[in-house]
């Protein structure tokens, strides 16, 4: 019973059983609508049939007279059939015919009885037709017929039974019954049955979600592998789940990042401020100390502008616009920009283009990636050779745009790869060097962003990092 009631709250099985009562209701106006136009069928081929009769019982009384007339009805009241024939005296006393006897006041009509009314057949007792109703000692029958008035005052009755279409009304009261018996026993098992492997379903969700509410990020919802409904829900709510869980641990690792790397340039800002406080300086002395401590400032403000840029692309949510944009024009400003200090550190910096190349995207996004992949290519390769050079590219490849920075410095190994794109790592060859470990992590949330991906592969000597974006579709 608790479970019917569990399975009744829900708004399946209330839809369920509304239609249920709405398809019950229609079929039951339809089949009585279909019963009480078949009787009223058979009625009127019943009348029509009682009228044949008539017409043909006038003609022979035209030929005959009143003993053609008899001798025909006797004729025919042998024969077995649902017909009924009968004469009676004018005081209602049967002469002839297959009637035993009738309801009171049926041969006092004139044409057509008012309603159906009950008679005997002749010489039929108990036990000569079972399965009919009976009063007393003999079975009674129901039936209608045309009482007509002969000119000597008899009275002729013909009339038909109903046994047939009030049996074929009692088949189809039964068949109804027996039909809305079935539906509703088979609704119920249907209720129990799925209803219950639907609420189990339920529960089970519910039970999951509640230990995700209590901490457990990486649990996830079930799914079956039916492929309905729940299954579909499940799967959108878990891939919701994954990527809840994806910014948790980028947040945690943001914090835990900024507490450790954050803290030395914060540290040294301070120290700087009170040395300068310490003692007696000369002007000069106080203005290097606020200037370096303004440089500081500005590299901790760029610093926290590129982590609040990573965490706004990574989340799908930015205030920047996507255009068509030329990806050469941006290569060739960003070469153009590091030219001379590719030139100061000793560094060949090349650009190569193998046609026109358009995506749809940002362009103050795409050229900050790109000058920081230069930046770090150019400042990496510087030193690690006699001829250290850079070469930026933009070429289409496997239906993609790509843009490739490729150097000949020390590189990165082949397991440092996904490391080298988190937030704030920095290599153990690169710990000497300036910078705060954002570049390649900013670099791959812009391509997140553009729905592209960042690629880096080892070159011998060097490194290739490739942003790889989907090609522009062509206007109509």
């Amino acid at each position: 019973m608790a479970a019917l009631r569990a399975i009744m709250k829900t708004t399946a099985a209330r839809l369920s059983a509304l239609y249920l009562i709405l398809f019950a209701i229609c079929a039951i106006l339809l089949v009585f609508y279909m019963t009480s136009l078949s009787v009223h069928m058979l009625e009127a081929q019943t009348r029509d049939t009682i009228n044949e009769d008539v017409q043909r019982l006038a003609a022979g009384y035209e030929r005959g007279g009143l003993p053609l007339l008899v001798r025909v009805i006797e004729q025919r009241s042998r024969q077995p059939g649902a017909n009924l024939y009968l004469i009676a005296d004018p005081n209602g006393r049967i002469l002839s015919g297959n009637v035993e006897s009738l309801d009171p006041g049926v041969l006092s009509t004139n044409g057509w009885t008012e309603r159906p009314f009950s008679y005997v057949r002749y010489g039929e007792g108990v036990g000569e037709r079972p399965n009919r109703p009976t009063t007393g000692r003999v079975a009674e029958h129901r039936a209608i017929a045309v009482v007509l008035r002969l000119p000597n005052q008899l009275i002729l009755l013909v009339g038909r039974d109903l046994g047939e279409p009030e049996r074929f009304r009692l088949v189809v009261r039964r068949s109804l019954m027996f039909a809305l018996g079935t539906m509703g026993l088979g609704a119920l098992l249907i209720w129990f049955f799925v209803g219950r492997r639907a609420l189990k379903r339920i529960d089970n969700i519910s039970a999951a979600s509640r230990r995700i509410m209590g901490g457990d990020l990486s649990g996830r919802l079930p799914v079956v592998g039916a492929g309905d409904e729940f299954d579909r829900l499940a799967e959108n709510l878990n891939m919701m789940l994954g990527r809840i869980a994806e910014l948790n641990e980028g947040l945690k690792q943001v914090s835990d990042n900024i507490a450790h790397d954050l803290k030395t340039p914060l540290t040294r800002l301070r120290n700087r401020a009170e040395a300068a406080l310490a003692g007696k300086h000369s002007t000069a002395e106080y203005r290097e100390a606020i200037e370096s401590s303004i440089t500081e400032s500005d590299q901790l403000i760029r610093t926290f502008n590129a982590i609040l840029m990573i965490s706004r692309l990574e989340a799908g949510y930015s205030a920047e616009s996507t255009v068509p944009i030329d990806l050469d024009t941006i290569l060739h400003d960003v070469v153009e920009l590091y030219e001379p200090v590719a030139e100061e550190m000793g560094v060949g910096l090349e650009a190569g283009v193998d046609g026109k190349h358009t995506i749809t995207g940002n362009r103050e996004l795409v050229g900050q990636a790109l000058s920081n992949i230069v930046d770090n290519a150019i400042k990496y390769s510087a030193g690690s050779s006699e001829k250290a050079a850079v070469t930026v590219k933009a070429e289409s490849v496997d239906g993609e745009v790509r843009l490739t920075v490729t150097d000949n410095g020390p590189g990165i190994p082949e397991d440092d790869h996904a490391r080298a794109t988190e937030r704030f790592v920095r290599l153990e060859q690169s710990r000497s060097r300036p910078g705060s470990g954002l570049g390649l992590s900013l670099a791959k949330a812009v391509m997140k962003f553009h729905g592209g991906r960042l690629d880096l592969s080892s070159v011998e000597p060097g490194l290739r990092v490739s942003m790889a974006f989907p090609a522009s579709k062509k206007a109509n």
